[in-house]
Parts: structure tokens; C-alpha cells; sequence
């Protein structure tokens, strides 16, 4: 399952350069995870530092 962003998101981009395949885009200061793009590979979610990723 992709990757989901939730509210808590503070807009670091640390996820975006964690992302081995570019599936994460910043919009409006947010992360958003394209789900046609994402590999389910979770390296995303180590790399938050405020947990607002998790695999759906």
C-alpha cells in the first residue's frame, strides 16, 4: 500500500530525498506521496521526524 501524509506534516522534506523512486512532491508546504509512483519501500517513514507518514 502507498505511503499516506497526514496533517501533522511540517513540511521538512525529508522524506522527499529519503524517496528512491521521486513518488514524494511537496505542495503547499505538505508532502504528498503519488500513489501510482510509490513502491510501498517505507524508507519515507524512517525518515520523518514528526511520524506524519505511515503506509496505508
Amino acid at each position: 500500500m502507498p505511503a499516506v501524509v497526514s496533517d501533522s506534516c511540517t513540511g521538512c522534506e525529508s522524506c522527499v530525498s529519503a524517496c528512491p523512486v521521486e513518488a514524494i512532491s511537496m505542495v503547499d508546504g505538505a508532502a504528498v506521496v503519488n500513489a501510482d509512483d510509490c513502491v510501498d519501500c517505507g524508507a519515507c517513514v524512517g525518515e520523518c521526524p514528526v511520524d506524519a507518514i505511515t503506509m496505508e
